[in-house]
């Protein structure tokens, strides 16, 4: 029987998200001592409204994202291909915040994590940063990010997405944005503020990602899961 690893961060007010990026707002907008006297026989219902970036919780980013090209795909435009497929987890953990990942030190994670990185595998970074610092102002800036040359690294081994339980694999400290500007310039996605990749590293999954299909949304939040063989 399949084991599924939830890779997802929980979504509630008060969540802290990017610098610059909306907050994300939960509300009541019917409760059960409202509704109950609407219907026969004791029926009544609640429900909430949602208002988030489509880059808040854990998401994907579409390349219109980051293109700013007329043609650039915006998230539905996307392959559902790219959500879903064969992955691994290579562990970053060891790289102090706010410094850099290079082509060498992926090479040298890669060989310590015990895994391989096959073409078309969609590539998880494991940088600890969910489980020191989530729900706490830190998350926001006390993580590791590649850089042109650890950008070029993912890009060369030919994976079709990546992802990080991070807020960016960029450096906070960064003013280039090296990740995200080859993401534009190969036109790769990748997922951010993923959860639970330590238990993930050097193994072989399935992931899954799927986005909304949110009409031209530049990201969309995701419940990730991995799956593995019993």
């Amino acid at each position: 029987m399949a084991r599924l690893i939830d890779l997802s961060q929980e979504i509630y007010q008060g969540m802290y998200v990017y610098p610059g990026h909306l907050k994300t707002v939960i509300w009541e907008t019917d409760a059960h001592e409202e509704t109950k006297g609407k219907f026969e026989g004791g029926f009544s219902y609640t429900s909430r409204g949602l208002l988030m970036s489509d880059h808040g919780p854990t998401h994907v980013d579409a390349l219109n994202h980051l293109d700013p090209s007329p043609d650039a795909p915006s998230i539905d435009e996307l392959d559902l291909g790219l959500f879903y497929g064969e992955a691994t987890c290579i562990d970053v953990s060891g790289h102090e915040p706010r410094t850099y990942i290079s082509d060498t030190d992926l090479d040298a994670a890669t060989e310590s994590s015990g895994g391989s990185v096959r073409e078309g595998d969609i590539l998880l970074f494991y940088t600890g940063t969910y489980d020191r610092h989530h729900g706490s102002r830190e998350y926001l800036s006390q993580y590791p990010g590649v850089d042109e040359s650890g950008s070029a690294w993912i890009a060369d081994r030919g994976v079709k997405s990546f992802g990080v339980d991070a807020p960016s694999l960029d450096n906070p400290a960064s003013c280039t944005y090296p990740l995200h500007m080859m993401c534009r310039a190969r036109g790769m996605t990748h997922y951010e503020n993923l959860a639970n990749l330590g238990q993930l590293v050097g193994a072989r999954f399935t992931f899954v990602g799927f986005p909304l299909r949110i009409r031209d949304g530049t990201g969309s939040p995701v419940r990730a899961v991995a799956v593995l063989d019993g």
